[in-house]
């Protein structure tokens, strides 16, 4: 990867922040099309490997992997300028809603919304198209990622998941493909091996001491609600929704009906659903609330998925050039495109395809991406006015 600039990253994850809805499997296909294909800041295998990793820890997976891509571009800068870029249009967004209670309702709201989730369908398709063509090439590989959407068919969840990565890893091993040879697609970080102890020290310890010290402020016990629930999520995105309420709305800072509406307005922004925690930090009761609230739950519900990356990355980076390495990597490379492929029938198309009408303006969507060249932002805006007008239709 040629080095870059913390404001070229910044204008990157910006667009992305501003435009990439769906979710954090549609996020993927976002940052490959932006970041792989058009701007060849990495190739598709390390991209796939840098998925891949994400996928096993836990924490939000696509910023995750955007946080690494805006690293190894421009340094430390440009992993902030990254993560900043592609939160903060959404966490302002959510905090606004928050504070001005107001909701999106109605056939027009409702429309608007469909066509995001059906645009999201089309992004998803087009990236697992193009990873099965790089990343699944032979037969071995392609039964790989078919294998993986069984496990995921009989064991969904964040469980199945992993299992579908370490069974492509250990079939990769057994075909011992990798050559040991990783200079086409090796990407360097600027964490040093004493860095990345740090910080698996400090992503540990906080999740011991945060507790221990929750009684003593009502600050601390949001810090250490919302950094217990990044730490324990596998997956991210929607699978963190469930600790937050437990976290919120069964200990009464916030009410069932402000949680739910929320949520549904996370739904209708773009970039990380992570960023419902600044709504949530908004409308919590006691103080902190409002800004210093949302603020205070962003940043320890991403920090710990931080933290764990980062403690794993030059240890990941060193692992992947050895040959034995490089074959599991190729056997979990396949295995993400199998899980892509699972995440695109469900949740994506089973909640966002209803009708044949829908199912139209995604072949639309994709139509426009694969053969008419056209940019995400705009498919995403064609989509929404197509949903609105599908709406209205009904």
């Amino acid at each position: 990867m040629r080095e870059g600039t913390a404001g070229e990253v910044f204008v990157a994850f910006l667009k992305l922040g501003l435009t990439s809805f769906g979710g954090p499997i549609a996020h993927l296909g976002y940052f490959r099309d932006e970041l792989v294909t058009r701007r060849r800041w990495l190739s598709d295998s390390a991209y796939a490997d840098l998925v891949a990793l994400c996928q096993f820890l836990p924490g939000p997976a696509s910023s995750q992997v955007g946080f690494a891509l805006g690293m190894m571009r421009a340094g430390w800068l440009g992993a902030l300028a990254a993560f900043f870029a592609f939160t903060l249009p959404s966490a302002l967004i959510l905090l606004a809603f928050a504070l001005s209670a107001g909701a999106i309702e109605g056939p027009a709201g409702t429309g608007v919304l469909n066509g995001l989730k059906i645009v999201a369908v089309a992004i998803v398709a087009q990236a697992v198209w193009g990873m099965a063509k790089s990343l699944c090439p032979d037969r071995e590989r392609a039964t790989i990622a078919v294998a993986a959407v069984a496990v995921l068919a009989f064991m969904p969840g964040a469980i199945g998941m992993v299992g579908a990565i370490v069974l492509g890893a250990v079939v990769g091993l057994i075909l011992g493909r990798g050559t040991g040879d990783a200079r086409s697609s090796h990407v360097a970080t600027p964490v040093t091996r004493g860095q990345a102890i740090a910080a698996l020290l400090a992503f540990a310890g906080l999740l011991i001491v945060l507790p221990l010290l929750a009684g003593a402020a009502q600050p601390v016990a949001v810090i250490d609600a919302f950094y217990r629930s990044g730490a324990l999520v596998f997956g991210g995105g929607h699978v963190v929704l469930p600790l937050l309420e437990s976290e919120t709305v069964r200990t009464g800072w916030a009410s069932a009906d402000d949680f739910l509406a929320g949520y549904g307005a996370a739904q209708a922004v773009p970039g990380p659903l992570f960023t419902f925690a600044a709504y949530l930090g908004a409308v919590l009761e006691p103080a902190p609330n409002g800004v210093a609230g949302a603020a205070l739950a962003l940043v320890a519900l991403f920090l710990p998925g931080f933290l764990i990356l980062v403690g794993v990355l030059p240890f990941w980076d060193r692992f992947r050039t050895l040959a034995f390495a490089q074959s599991l990597m190729q056997g979990a490379n396949a295995a993400v495109v199998g899980i892509l492929g699972a995440a695109l029938y469900s949740p994506l198309f089973t909640s966002a395809i209803g009708d044949l009408r829908e199912f139209t303006l995604a072949l639309v969507s994709l139509v426009l991406l694969t053969v008419w060249k056209m940019p995400p932002w705009g498919v995403v805006l064609i989509a929404a006015l197509g949903g609105l007008a599908l709406s209205l239709l009904r």
